[in-house]
């Protein structure tokens, strides 16, 4: 098997039900000079069986099991580790690609910009059924990406493709932070060149409450503090960004009731306010 152009990571755990919308949005894509690495953070509830049964089907597919380990990065970096090709391309296991050309247009993208290490698009955010909520656009060019890049991830992981080498540059994802190791990793890539954004929709994203987003939000609030900490120096806006990660560790000690009810207002607000929403 000749190595392939882009390496889509996919880590996963316990996602039977959805880990087959985002395998089958990998095999729609135009561009087929990829592999997929699936990376199972010891699942428990069949997703083994799904992920095999795509992997003996094409050839294409690597499913890598092991046990638990609960930290996205350390899953992450294996993955990355099993990655042989010059691009990788992240799908969250909950989420699913919508443009059939989108590997095909970053790819060229970064081949025609030699300066730039990494790019990403549109999202469109759909309930636990599928159903459109809304859909929301990225800052595009690199000046704007950094404006915002210590507020909020700049880059909406499930639509980003990077330059591996960049990524083995700088040392993969940080396995000690517990959450948000994703923002913590476009700021790292973002310090080794420019970013892009497409003024496109490229991934169907999951708002739900079973999402990690939620489920960590006491450590995710924990995590944003460090990182806007670590990257002050090489990132504008530290005040306003601290004054944020500070709001966002009152909130994660509300009862539970309420973030469930708060949580889907609050994700919509951040993303129009810090992304550009769109009809």
């Amino acid at each position: 098997m000749n190595t392939p152009r882009v390496s889509v990571l996919v880590t996963t755990h316990n996602r039977k039900a959805l880990l087959p919308k985002a395998i089958e949005s990998v095999l729609k894509q135009s561009l087929s000079d990829w592999e997929l690495v699936i990376v199972d953070d010891g699942s428990t509830d069949g997703t083994a069986a799904v992920a095999r049964a795509f992997a003996e089907r094409d050839r294409r597919i690597k499913y890598l099991e092991g046990d638990r380990v609960g930290r996205i990065a350390v899953v992450s970096n294996r993955g990355l580790a099993a990655a042989q090709g010059a691009y990788v391309a992240i799908l969250d296991d909950d989420d699913y690609w919508i443009d059939d050309r989108k590997l095909e247009k970053q790819v060229a993208f970064l081949e025609k910009n030699q300066g730039y290490v990494g790019c990403g698009g549109g999202m469109i955010a759909v309930d636990e059924a599928g159903k459109e909520l809304f859909r929301f656009l990225k800052p595009e060019s690199d000046g704007e990406i950094r404006a915002k890049a210590l507020v909020a991830n700049p880059m909406a992981n499930s639509t980003t493709l990077f330059r591996k080498s960049t990524a083995e540059r700088i040392g993969f994802y940080d396995k000690n932070l517990v959450q948000f190791a994703d923002w913590d990793f476009w700021l790292k890539i973002g310090a080794e060149g420019k970013l892009y954004n497409f003024r496109e929709y490229f991934t169907a994203y999951r708002m739900w409450n079973k999402g990690s987003s939620f489920v960590h939000q006491k450590e995710n609030a924990q995590s944003a503090l460090i990182i806007v900490r670590r990257y002050r120096k090489i990132y504008p806006g530290f005040a306003r960004a601290l004054l944020m990660a500070w709001a966002y560790r009152i909130y994660v000690f509300l009862p539970v009731f309420l973030r469930r009810f708060l949580n889907p207002i609050l994700s919509s607000r951040k993303k129009k306010v810090f992304s550009e929403r769109t009809p």
